[in-house]
C-alpha cells in the first residue's frame, strides 16, 4: 500500500509538471504569437504586447553591428495598411525557469528573416527582452 502511494504521488507530481510545461509553452507561445501578427497585419499595438519596454534589437547592417530599442524601431516603422504577403513559423521554443527563448521564420516571397527571442517572465507575463535576427 505505502509503494502504491509513493508511486501514485510521483505520478501525480510528473503530470503536474508537465502542465505546467505545456502552460509556459503556451504563454511564450503566444507572446511571440502577437511579434508575428501584429508584425503580418501592421499592427503595433498588437506587437507591443511582446516586447519590454526596454526590449533591444540588434544585428547587422551594411557590415556595421546595430543595437536599437525594439519598440522605438518598429514604431518608427511600421505604417497601418494591407497585411503583408509573408508566412511566420515557430521553429522552436525553449524555456528553463523563468527565462525562454524562441526562433522564429518569417518568409516573403523573395527573402525571409530568422529571428531569435530572449524573453523573462515579468510580473507573471512574459515578454520579449532582446531580438537578434539574419536576413535570409
Amino acid at each position: 500500500m505505502r509503494k502504491s502511494i509513493v508511486i501514485l504521488l510521483v505520478l501525480l507530481n510528473i503530470t503536474g509538471i508537465t502542465f505546467a510545461q505545456e502552460s509556459e509553452y503556451k504563454q511564450v507561445a503566444q507572446t511571440v504569437s502577437y511579434y508575428l501578427d501584429g508584425g503580418t497585419n501592421k499592427d503595433f499595438n498588437t506587437l507591443k504586447k511582446a516586447f519590454h519596454k526596454n526590449a533591444t534589437m540588434k544585428f547587422i547592417k551594411k557590415g556595421a553591428y546595430v543595437e536599437v530599442n525594439a519598440l522605438e524601431f518598429f514604431k518608427k516603422r511600421m505604417k497601418p495598411g494591407a497585411k503583408q504577403n509573408r508566412k511566420t513559423h515557430i521553429s522552436y521554443i525553449n524555456i528553463t525557469g523563468n527565462v525562454a527563448s524562441a526562433k522564429l521564420e518569417i518568409d516573403y516571397e523573395n527573402f525571409g528573416f530568422i529571428d531569435y527571442m530572449n524573453l523573462i517572465k515579468i510580473d507573471n507575463e512574459w515578454k520579449i527582452v532582446s531580438k537578434i535576427f539574419y536576413r535570409k
